[in-house]
């Protein structure tokens, strides 16, 4: 079958699997914030001391609204609701450290958005000298953030690079002034450049670009522009992401344009065929799905030491059993279960005043989840998994058998206890993983809940 064909076919709404079980499949009747807060005691216990703990910061508020993005946000110019909610991020971290007895080491810290450099110098510095009040730093210690061009300036990069970052992620999407307008994310080379050089001049290790494909109008010309432009100012990771259009989620904004202004199934996949080349071109290394790399990079190191992880963050160089997620709507990890926060800053606000650890929903993972966590994880980081003996037996026929199509049309390869993605099949992984994902299977969704595969 032809690459035409095989698009055609597997080019299906499927999960981006940062987490297994995905959340639409967590258990309706979710987990008890009793049970939360055992697993994440058994967690740090057993990892504090050998591999530290991951922290995600969720800061929501952005000035205007990017027509693609489908992340929970909070639209306002009124820069005064930063410090309270910092001090309310802070009182949640609190609870979590009287949780947890022992001072947390802290391996790695990413601040995500919303617009992270939405907040002034001053309170983001009060923001990780409060984290830091109580919990030290692991010997491997990774400090990152996302921000937007537009609103970086040289003190946030400074201070930030002094509080111990020394890696920043930069949302650029697209640099054609039509896609822009589309999308409602304005900002030119010019800006890009000044905040990267920035960067650099402070002493960032590590620069990373986010470009999306698949976005309104984008064609050919605009993407050999948007990635010539990146390469010239060669930062050290690029996250190629496909554009997830799920306009049925309340709050994404993604009816800005229409349907039929998106690149379509080959066009679309042309679109990252293309930028793939132009980065092998230029000395990145494709990393799991959707990243790049250039080999001085931790992120191209760690998959060539197979220590590549990938959690509710995405792709990270190093593995910890527990990721706490502070502030609305972030997501945990304590490895045996996962929790998600309130989603409204009303909500998240009103319980962690009341001294409530402030999940909302979650999930407890049974012996089986762990065993398909485990393979799908594998597949997503090394693009192969092993089977063992015990359980992993019983379902093995099972999922060979859903494989079948698959190895038919040469994606995968599969001997006695081995399954292993080939060149042809990096592009179908999500559904290489499918064929793995137990619940997804037994709870097929009647109605279209994730974005399209390819």
């Amino acid at each position: 079958m032809n690459t035409t064909s095989l698009i055609q076919k597997y080019n299906i709404p499927g999960p981006r699997y940062t987490s297994y079980p995905t959340v639409p499949f967590w258990d309706k009747e979710g987990i008890a914030l009793e049970d939360w807060k055992k697993t994440v005691k058994k967690s740090f216990d057993e990892s504090n001391e050998t591999e530290g703990i991951s922290l995600y910061i969720h800061l929501p508020f952005c000035e205007s609204l990017c027509t693609f993005c489908a992340c929970h946000k909070k639209i306002t110019k009124r820069h005064e609701v930063e410090q309270p909610y910092i001090e309310t991020v802070l009182k949640e971290w609190d609870l979590y450290c009287d949780l947890l007895e022992e001072r947390p080491k802290i391996r790695e810290i990413h601040l995500g958005g919303g617009t992270p450099t939405y907040f002034s110098s001053e309170n983001l510095k009060k923001l990780i000298d409060g984290v830091f009040k109580r919990a030290d730093k692991f010997t491997e210690f990774d400090f990152s953030y996302e921000a937007h061009p537009n609103l970086t300036s040289e003190k946030q990069l400074q201070t930030l690079y002094d509080l111990g970052s020394r890696r920043n992620s930069f949302g650029i999407q697209d640099y054609d002034p039509i896609v822009q307008k589309a999308i409602h994310r304005l900002q030119s080379f010019e800006q890009v450049k000044k905040v990267n050089d920035l960067s650099r001049k402070i002493g960032y290790e590590s620069i990373s670009h986010d470009l999306i494909f698949g976005l309104p109008f984008q064609t050919e010309e605009s993407i050999r522009n948007t990635i010539k432009n990146t390469i010239a100012l060669k930062p050290d990771r690029i996250a190629y992401y496909s554009y997830a259009h799920v306009p049925w989620i309340k709050g994404v904004g993604q009816r800005g344009f229409d349907e039929n202004d998106l690149p379509k199934d080959n066009e679309k996949r042309y679109l990252y065929e293309l930028g793939k080349q132009l980065f092998f071109d230029n000395g990145y290394v494709e990393i799991g799905m959707d990243h790049f790399a250039l080999p001085s990079d931790s992120l191209h190191k760690a998959m060539e030491s197979r220590k590549l992880h990938r959690n509710f963050m995405g792709y990270t160089a190093g593995k910890t059993e527990l990721m706490i997620g502070l502030g609305m709507s972030s997501i945990s990890d304590s490895w045996y279960a996962f929790a998600q926060n309130e989603k409204t800053i009303e909500n998240y606000t009103e319980k962690v005043n009341q001294g409530i650890i402030p999940i909302f929903k979650g999930h407890l993972l049974t012996e089986k989840d762990l065993i398909i966590r485990k393979h799908i994880l594998n597949l997503m980081c090394n693009l192969e998994t092993e089977w063992k003996i015990g359980l992993e037996a019983k379902v093995k026929n099972e999922i060979v058998n859903r494989l079948k199509p698959i190895i038919d049309d040469g994606l995968v390869e599969v001997t006695e206890n081995k399954v292993f993605v080939n060149e042809k099949g990096r592009m179908f992984v999500r559904n290489i993983c499918m064929a793995f994902d137990l619940r997804l299977i037994e709870n097929k969704p009647e109605t279209r809940i994730f974005s399209m595969t390819i």
